[in-house]
């Protein structure tokens, strides 16, 4: 019964390849993220789907991080966080 961390992504995104390759990668970013189910949506085509389930939880676009914790919305980043604004989201 992990929390849950979904990132809604593009290959078209710059923001998005910055949290994977600086971000993502911190140490300490993995340690905390290793605590967590985390899912990955990939929008980058833009379909109506994807324009549906961005529009379900209110987002513009990539980059967007929902965390959930005990099924509910916890906490919504948007845009490019280096490692250390994104880890305190999680305080």
């Amino acid at each position: 019964q992990k929390p849950v961390m979904i990132d809604f992504w593009a290959v078209w995104c710059v923001s998005c390849k910055e949290l994977d390759n600086i971000t993502f990668e911190d140490e300490a970013v993995k340690r905390e993220l290793a605590k967590y189910t985390l899912v990955k949506v990939d929008v980058t085509k833009n379909t109506e789907d994807d324009k549906a389930l961005m529009k379900k939880f209110n987002l513009s676009g990539p980059p967007a991080i929902l965390i959930f914790k005990d099924g509910k919305l916890f906490k919504k980043v948007i845009g490019y966080k280096n490692p250390e604004s994104f880890l305190k989201v999680f305080e």
